[in-house]
């Protein structure tokens, strides 16, 4: 109701005084700009290189109880209890470790997100100052433009900015 209420409030502003208005559809923006999507691959890379380290130490980790209950077979009742007891406990260690590095790399992109999200809000800022427009709307999933013609669209300008700063 409130974004209603707001479109009606800006339509009646912009025919009085004949603003210019613009809309950017943010899912294309977001999926379109270059450096979102370098981070996301480079996390990406992280996150399977974080996955086969698990893997492999999962895998040894496997081979050594394999060979500890082997050997605890041969061994009495309360030495194989304390050893089980150090080796459950390095366990839990490896998997905290583990859990911890999955974490800090989950943290590091999501601050580089907001990071890119801040930095693409900066420059439609400036975008839209530097080209006399009293507001840039944004569309797309939960953005506040519901509809708008497409010469209202200034997405396609706004990635090419972007990629063109990203480049550089």
């Amino acid at each position: 109701m409130k974004k209603i209420i707001f479109g009606i409030v800006l339509l009646t502003i912009a025919s009085c005084t004949q603003e210019k208005i613009g809309f950017v559809d943010n899912v294309k923006l977001m999926n379109e700009y270059q450096e979102k999507i370098d981070v996301e691959n480079r996390f990406k890379e992280k996150a399977e290189a974080l996955g086969r380290k698990r893997d492999s130490i999962s895998q040894k980790f496997q081979a050594e109880a394999t060979e500890f209950q082997t050997r605890a077979q041969s061994m009495s009742q309360t030495a194989a209890q304390q050893e089980y007891a150090q080796f459950q406990q390095r366990g839990q260690q490896m998997g905290q470790q583990l859990q911890m590095e999955d974490q800090q790399l989950q943290l590091q992109g999501q601050t580089e997100m907001d990071s890119i999200v801040s930095k693409v809000k900066k420059e439609i800022q400036e975008y839209g100052k530097s080209k006399g427009y009293s507001y840039i709307l944004g569309g797309g999933e939960g953005g506040s433009v519901l509809y708008g013609k497409e010469t209202y669209d200034i997405t396609s300008e706004i990635i090419e900015l972007l990629n063109n700063k990203y480049k550089k």
